[in-house]
């Protein structure tokens, strides 16, 4: 595993983004693991998150594309942050969009915010999770409606690895249903690769127990 991986799932745990417990997911699944991004509080962390997301998209999809869109509320940050990570880093101008939940009718008008999305565009959605697929349904036809214009790829946080509408995951149900190529920067196999029965500041985060509550999880909701 990449050692910028392995630095990225302890930066969640330090964060308290990563959590282990009994959770229920927004596609309404009772889970052990959960993901929430609203932790990441501090420009530093968010800085360093910027910089994990420039990485694993640079190593995806390069950056030959024009806009990285991020979807309200949680992808408004991811957008700015990962922007301008790829510009320090890489030195490569990308612009930033995202939507807002309710249409503006005065001052700088309309759905969008940040750069518009204009014909010819070519465009990268960035989010946090995604665990059953449903959230790409309400995001494509929004950039769709902006002008004709191609989603090149999708790209988060965690992949948890586990079924999305059917019995193939909710990333390659993406990249079949709509033609987009997936990335994550850690995937939940790795996560659970690096923190299995080895201690991370003095505390094992995955014990046995909890190794098989995440195995039971698997079994039910798992691809087969």
């Amino acid at each position: 595993m990449e050692k910028y991986k392995q630095e990225f799932i302890e930066f969640m745990i330090d964060c308290n983004v990563l959590k282990f417990g009994d959770f229920v997911t927004k596609s309404g699944r009772n889970t052990p693991f959960f993901v929430n991004t609203g932790f990441y509080r501090t420009g530093a962390q968010l800085k360093r998150l910027g910089s994990y997301y420039a990485q694993a998209i640079h190593d995806t999809f390069g950056l030959d594309f024009d806009v990285l869109f991020g979807p309200a509320y949680k992808g408004i940050p991811l957008t700015v942050a990962a922007t301008m990570e790829i510009a320090e880093k890489y030195d490569r101008d990308i612009r930033y969009c995202s939507n807002r939940k309710e249409i503006k009718d005065h001052g700088d008008k309309g759905i969008l915010l940040g750069s518009p999305i204009k014909d010819g565009d070519r465009v990268i959605i960035i989010e946090d999770v995604t665990t059953a697929g449903t959230s790409i349904q309400e995001t494509l036809p929004i950039i769709k409606a902006q002008g004709s214009v191609s989603v090149q790829g999708l790209v988060v946080s965690v992949d948890r690895m586990e079924r999305g509408q059917g019995t193939k995951s909710a990333l390659a149900e993406i990249e079949e249903n709509y033609g987009i190529k997936t990335a994550a920067i850690v995937t939940m196999e790795e996560v659970v690769e690096h923190l299995y029965n080895k201690p991370y500041k003095g505390n094992v985060i995955i014990d046995d127990p909890l190794k098989q509550a995440i195995d039971a999880y698997y079994e039910k909701y798992g691809v087969k």
